[in-house]
């Protein structure tokens, strides 16, 4: 009766989800509570489009049902938790996000504007470099000293992270438009991707982005100009490199300040990140030497740092050990890490190997997080998270869309 009311109206509603994925991508730059309501709103605007047939097909595919899978694993987990039922279910809620992939996988198989969500993140991303770029250059603005060190909003490991995803993605559509005779466009692309890069090395310099560079450059070179390109690529940036080690002492401070962190948390525990980050790994893998199969259950990790601090001197408050591996094997064992590599595979062989910028994108954002989940617990974060589940289930849903033309005959590109 309800499917017979809104049919009618489902392209206004497609629509609708289409200018809601576009503001969801501009605004998860700048604004949590911005990006939580367009989510909702989303959803509900998606919710009336779907057509049960292709929903079954698409949750079928590896990419959609290994999403289903993890979160089913991660909702029975509250079942042997040693947490209390609302320390559970705040567990619960990291993993639900990730129930958007599919839906997205839907929509976007349908829709041909997942080019237009990827385009309004570049454009905020962009203004957040002007806003970056104008704090560095105008540091009292109206009088008022803003001690953000050229961060307008967030930290520094969400914005260096945006702003490499953007400078690469910018870099691969500039060799494209270069090899089509596009110069002026490519031109001006590769400036882009340079002023992203430059915000990275020499204002806000995260580590975890400083290690997810040389893999997305590797991998950029492979798929634009080949092995012996690459070669050359690879030339060509460490000279670069050199020249930016040279003149950014902010980047040789961020680097060389890890040796000193850790000595100076071993030595009189002073809190710092290299320091914490060491003892959150062996706690966390003393955690799951307890229980190694099944984990200790959804939302444990809080409480067990807690316990673990009783007699040591220590206040353990952290509900993340800054791993993405060892915060699924806490709460869920081995069991939980193999699902969560399969994913992690799963989202990675749905866009390697495959051509055009779309592929590129979701290959980029899988690639980053993978990456990064090696210091961070990425998928659990709110805007590493989100930037997830959208890079992914737009890039994912075209390239399921490719999939479907390419099976009835069509050459038409993504």
């Amino acid at each position: 009766m309800i499917a017979n009311v809104l049919q009618p109206h489902q392209a206004k509603f497609s629509r609708a989800a289409d200018g809601f994925a576009v503001a969801l991508a501009a605004s998860l730059p700048w604004s949590v509570s911005a990006t939580g309501i367009f989510v909702g709103l989303w959803v509900l605007a998606v919710l009336p489009t779907l057509d049960g047939a292709l929903l079954r097909d698409t949750l079928r595919k590896p990419a959609a049902a290994i999403v289903i899978g993890f979160v089913a694993l991660a909702a029975l987990g509250m079942l042997w938790s040693e947490a209390t039922w609302q320390r559970a279910f705040q567990g619960l809620t990291p993993f639900l996000k990730l129930l958007v992939i599919p839906l997205l996988f839907v929509h976007f198989s349908r829709s041909e504007r997942g080019l237009w969500v990827f385009a309004a993140f570049l454009l905020s991303c962009s203004l957040l470099l002007l806003a970056s770029f104008a704090l560095i250059t105008f540091p009292r603005p109206f009088g008022w000293r803003l001690n953000t060190h050229g961060i307008p909003v967030r930290d520094r490991i969400v914005q260096s992270g945006e702003f490499v995803l953007c400078a690469f993605g910018a870099l691969y559509f500039a060799s494209d438009c270069f090899r089509n005779g596009r110069r002026v466009l490519a031109l001006a692309l590769a400036l882009l991707a340079a002023a992203f890069l430059a915000n990275v090395f020499y204002i806000a310099a995260s580590r975890t982005a400083l290690l997810v560079i040389p893999v997305l450059l590797l991998l950029w070179g492979i798929r634009s100009f080949g092995w012996k390109g690459t070669g050359i690529l690879a030339i060509v940036c460490l000279v670069l490199g050199g020249i930016i080690w040279m003149s950014s002492s902010h980047l040789r401070d961020r680097i060389t300040g890890i040796v000193q962190e850790i000595q100076g948390y071993e030595d009189s525990g002073e809190a710092t990140s290299s320091g914490q980050r060491l003892s959150y790994w062996t706690k966390a893998a003393g955690f799951i030497r307890q229980a190694p199969v099944m984990g200790h259950g959804t939302g444990t990790i809080r409480q067990l740092f807690q316990e673990a601090s009783v007699g040591e001197g220590k206040e353990w408050q952290t509900a993340n050990p800054h791993n993405q591996t060892l915060a699924v094997g806490i709460q869920l064992g081995v069991i939980g890490i193999a699902v969560l590599f399969a994913l992690w595979l799963a989202h990675f062989l749905l866009f390697v190997g495959q051509p055009g910028l779309m592929a590129w994108v979701g290959l980029m954002v899988v690639v980053q997080n993978i990456v990064s989940s090696l210091f961070n617990s990425h998928l659990f974060d709110f805007s590493q998270g989100w930037t997830y589940v959208l890079g992914v289930g737009v890039a994912g849903g075209a390239m399921l869309r490719a999939g479907a033309r390419s099976g009835a005959g069509s050459q038409r590109p993504v």
